[in-house]
C-alpha cells in the first residue's frame, strides 16, 4: 500500500495470540494503523477492542466503532478454533461451533467492512485459511471444513469486490508453531514434522505475519482470489 493508504486502518480478528498476535505487530511494525479484535480486548500492538467474533451484533458494533473512527483499509480474518474428532463422533453442536468462530464469523466481518473499503477507495481482506483444507486428515472434520469454506469465500469475494478495488486473498499455513500448541513439546511430533516437510521444519508465526505484511504493502491485486499455502511444500508430500 501507499504511504496515503497507511493511514486507515487495518482489522484483525483473533489478534491477542499464536498468528493473530504476529500479523498484529509485523503490521505495526510496517506503519499501519492496526485494531485488534479478541474477547479480552488485549493486543500486542495497535489499539484492541474486546469482542466474541461468534457474537454477530458484537462483531458487527465493533467492526462499526472502528470505523467511526478513521477509514478502514483492511481485514484479517484470523480468529479460529480447533477441535478434533472423529467424524462419527462429531456432534451438531461441536461442528457449528467451530463452524461459527471460524467461517461465520469471518463471513460477518468482511460483509461489515466492505463498503469502508469501497468508500475508502480500495483496500485488502485477508483470509487466514490452512492447509487442511485440501488434506484427508483424520479427526479433522469440522476445523478442514470451515478453513475450506474460508477458501471459496475468498475466490466469491474476489469476484464480486474486484470493481470496488478490493482484494481477496487466502493465506494458509501447515504446521505452524504457537506458545498454545502441545504438540511442539514432543520430541516425537517434532522429528515425524522434519520428516514429512520437505523445508525440514515447521514454521513460525512470524514468518505468517510477514507474509501478510508483505501483502498489504506490495498491493498486488493481480494476485486477488488465490490461496497461498505456507507450509514448507508439506501438503505436496502428505
Amino acid at each position: 500500500m501507499s504511504a496515503s493508504q497507511k493511514t486507515g486502518q487495518i482489522i484483525v480478528t483473533g489478534a491477542s495470540r499464536g498468528i493473530g498476535n504476529a500479523v498484529t505487530q509485523e503490521l505495526a511494525r510496517r506503519g499501519y494503523d492496526v485494531v485488534g479484535l479478541s474477547r479480552t480486548g488485549n493486543v500486542p500492538a495497535g489499539r484492541g477492542i474486546a469482542c466474541d467474533v461468534s457474537d454477530e451484533a458484537a462483531l458487527c458494533a465493533a467492526v462499526a466503532e472502528v470505523a467511526a473512527t478513521g477509514p478502514i483499509r483492511g481485514l484479517v480474518n484470523n480468529a479460529g478454533i480447533h477441535l478434533s474428532s472423529p467424524s462419527a463422533a462429531l456432534s451438531v453442536e461441536e461442528y457449528e461451533h467451530v463452524m461459527r468462530v471460524n467461517a461465520t464469523s469471518a463471513m460477518v466481518a468482511s460483509r461489515e467492512v466492505h463498503a469502508h473499503l469501497k468508500a475508502a477507495g480500495g483496500g485488502l481482506v485477508v483470509y487466514m485459511g490452512s492447509f487442511f483444507d485440501k488434506l484427508g486428515a483424520p479427526a479433522q472434520l469440522a476445523y478442514s471444513v470451515s478453513k475450506a469454506a474460508l477458501g471459496a469465500m475468498t475466490r466469491v469475494q474476489a469476484v464480486e469486490w474486484a470493481r470496488d478495488k478490493i482484494t481477496v486473498v487466502n493465506v494458509a499455513p501447515g504446521y505452524v508453531e504457537t506458545e498454545f500448541s502441545d504438540m511442539w513439546q514432543d520430541e516425537k511430533a517434532r522429528k515425524w514434522l522434519q520428516r514429512r516437510i520437505p523445508a525440514g521444519q515447521h514454521g513460525t508465526a512470524e514468518e505468517v505475519g510477514r507474509l501478510v505484511g508483505v501483502l498489504y504493502d506490495e498491493g498486488i491485486g493481480f494476485l486477488t482470489g488465490e490461496t497461498i499455502y505456507l507450509d514448507g511444500g508439506h501438503s505436496l508430500n502428505h
